[in-house]
C-alpha cells in the first residue's frame, strides 16, 4: 500500500516537475516527423494496418528520425519506411521502437544513484543522491548523511533532465542515410493490435413478425494506444490467416468510451476473397474510443418466424465407433421450444447485400408504440443471396417432451430405437413446430416407421445424420410424433 500511495503521489507531483528536455545523448540531432495524411484499414481480428505520409527534414549523411504518435501495440517487425522524395538515395540503417515512456515510476528508477531535489510540505529542500524509492524516498547528501522522506512529506521533486531512453509517447526511431537534403515526403506503414471492428445490427419487427426494418452499424474499438486524426477508414470483413506473433508493447490501459458518429456514405466492394467497406469522409478515431458508423439499411424485409424443438440438443456420437449405450441421449430432459427467424439477403427481400459477422438485436413495438428487446443472436459473414437464421429465445407457451419408448440391440451388428415426442401448444392459435432429431448412434441408419398422431408422416433429411418433421400443433392442444430408427454398424 505504501508503494502504491508513493507512486500515486509522485504521479501528481510530476505535474509540477521541472525537467530540462534536451536529449541526454550526444549523438545525432533528432529530426521530428511532421504529421501528414493517414489511411487506416481495420480487420475483424484485433488488427489494423496504418499507412501514413509525413514530412521529415533530412540533411545529407546520417540522420536520427523520431517518428512519434505511433500505436503502442505496434508490431515493429511490420514497419515499412520509404522516402517518396528520393527513394533511391534514402536508406534506413537501423530501426528502433521505443515504448519506455516517461512516468513517476520510470523516472525514479532511472535516477537511482543520481542527484535529485526534493521539496517537502513544510517548504524544506533536500538535495542528494537517490538511494531508493521502494517505500520511502531515501537521499544521501554530499556530507554522507542519509535522509528518509515519506510520501506524505513530499510536495515536489525536481529532476535535472529527462533520462536517455525515456519518451513521452511511443516512437519509432530510425537511423537514416540520406543523399538529398531538405524536407522529404515519406510513407510509413505498420500493423498494430488493439484495434478491431464488428457489425452491430438493429432489427425492428412489425407487429405480425412478418417483416422488419434493419440498421447495420460498424462498431470500431480502438485500444491501440494511438489516435488517428482525419483518417481515411477502410474495414475488411473476413477472416485472414495470420502467423503467431509476439506482443511487443506494454502498459496500455484497456478502457473504452462510447462515441457515435453521424451516418456517412459507406462504399462496399469486393477485395481479394473478402469484402471491404470504405467510409467516404475523413474519420477521427481516438484512442480508447468505441465509434459507430451506419453502413447498411433495409426496409420491409420479409421474415419468417418459426419454432424448433430439438429434444436431444448437444448429443453427438460415433467419434470412435457406434454408440451402443442404450441410455445415451434417451432422457435429455429438454422441454424448451426455440423461437427462430429466417430471412434472405437477396433482391426479392429488399436486402441485396452482404452482412459482415456481428451481433443482431431484435426489437418489436409494444401496443404503446415503444420498441422492446425480444432477443439477440450472432451471425457469421453472410454473402448475398443466402439465408440467415436467428435464434430469438424460447417460446413461453409451447413445450416439448421426448421419451425413449424402446431400445433393442440387434446382436453385435446394430440396434433399433424408438422415441415419442409430444408437443403442447398453450396458445389460442395453431403453430407449426419443426422437430429436429440427431441420429447420433452411427452413420448407417434407416427409418423403419414414423407417425404423427397415429397417421403416417415423412421426415426431411437436413444432413447425413439429422432429420426434421414439420408438425402442426392445434390451439390449446398437443401433437404426438413417434418414430423408430434402425442402425447398422456391421
Amino acid at each position: 500500500m505504501k508503494r502504491t500511495a508513493l507512486f500515486a503521489a509522485l504521479a501528481a507531483l510530476l505535474l509540477v516537475i521541472s525537467i530540462s528536455l534536451p536529449s541526454a545523448s550526444n549523438a545525432l540531432p533528432a529530426a521530428q516527423a511532421q504529421d501528414g495524411t493517414v489511411q487506416l484499414t481495420v480487420y475483424n481480428q484485433d488488427l489494423a494496418l496504418v499507412s501514413e505520409t509525413r514530412t521529415v527534414p533530412l540533411k545529407v549523411g546520417l540522420n536520427e528520425v523520431v517518428y512519434s504518435n505511433v500505436a503502442a501495440l505496434i508490431d515493429p517487425t511490420s514497419v515499412s519506411f520509404k522516402s517518396l522524395t528520393d527513394p533511391e538515395g534514402t536508406e534506413v540503417l537501423e530501426q528502433n521502437f521505443e515504448y519506455d515512456l516517461v512516468g513517476s515510476t520510470k523516472l525514479l528508477q532511472k535516477y537511482i544513484d543520481q542527484v535529485i531535489v526534493v521539496q517537502t510540505q513544510d517548504s524544506q529542500t533536500y538535495t542528494g543522491t537517490l538511494l531508493s524509492a521502494a517505500d520511502n524516498v531515501i537521499l544521501q547528501g554530499e556530507d554522507g548523511a542519509v535522509t528518509m522522506l515519506s510520501q506524505e512529506q513530499i510536495r515536489n521533486i525536481n529532476f535535472p533532465a529527462l533520462p536517455d531512453g525515456l519518451r513521452t509517447r511511443p516512437s519509432l526511431v530510425w537511423l537514416i542515410d540520406a543523399q538529398q537534403a531538405g524536407d522529404h515526403n515519406t510513407a510509413v506503414t505498420y500493423l498494430t493490435n488493439g484495434m478491431s471492428w464488428q457489425a452491430d445490427y438493429v432489427l425492428l419487427l412489425n407487429e405480425e413478425s412478418t417483416a422488419f426494418d434493419l440498421n447495420g452499424w460498424v462498431t470500431l474499438d480502438n485500444r491501440s494506444g494511438a489516435s488517428f486524426e482525419d483518417a481515411m477508414l477502410k474495414l475488411v470483413a473476413g477472416d485472414i490467416n495470420r502467423a503467431e506473433t509476439p506482443v511487443y508493447a506494454r502498459d496500455v490501459i484497456m478502457m473504452a468510451e462510447a462515441a457515435a458518429a453521424p451516418a456517412p456514405a459507406v462504399e462496399q466492394r469486393e477485395f481479394f476473397e473478402y469484402h471491404l467497406y470504405q467510409v467516404t469522409r475523413p474519420v477521427t478515431v481516438k484512442d480508447n474510443q468505441t465509434k459507430q458508423i451506419e453502413f447498411v439499411t433495409g426496409q420491409a424485409v420479409p421474415v419468417t418466424k418459426f419454432y424448433v424443438y430439438d429434444g436431444a440438443a448437444g448429443y453427438a456420437g460415433y467419434g470412435y465407433g457406434p454408440v451402443t449405450d442404450s441410455g445415451y441421449g434417451a432422457q435429455a430432459g429438454i422441454s424448451d421450444v426455440t423461437v427462430m427467424l429466417e430471412f434472405r439477403t437477396d433482391e426479392a427481400s429488399n436486402l441485396e447485400t452482404q452482412l459482415p459477422a456481428g451481433r443482431v438485436r431484435l426489437y418489436q413495438e409494444d401496443v404503446d408504440g415503444n420498441p422492446l428487446l425480444v432477443g439477440e443472436d450472432q451471425i457469421d459473414h453472410t454473402p448475398k443471396n443466402e439465408t440467415v437464421r436467428l435464434t430469438v429465445g424460447n417460446a413461453f407457451d409451447i413445450k416439448g417432451e421426448r421419451v425413449q419408448t424402446n431400445y433393442k440391440p440387434l446382436g453385435d451388428s446394430g440396434a433399433e430405437e424408438s422415441f415419442r415426442i409430444t408437443l403442447r401448444n398453450h396458445k389460442d392459435e395453431a403453430v407449426e413446430v419443426r422437430v429436429v432429431e440427431n441420429l447420433y448412434r452411427w452413420t448407417e441408419w434407416n427409418m423403419l416407421s414414423e407417425t404423427l398422431d397415429g397417421a403416417p408422416v415423412e421426415h426431411s433429411q437436413l444432413s447425413s445424420q439429422q432429420v426434421e418433421w414439420r408438425v402442426s400443433v392445434p390451439a390449446n392442444g398437443e401433437a404426438v410424433l413417434e418414430y423408430t430408427v434402425q442402425y447398422r454398424w456391421k
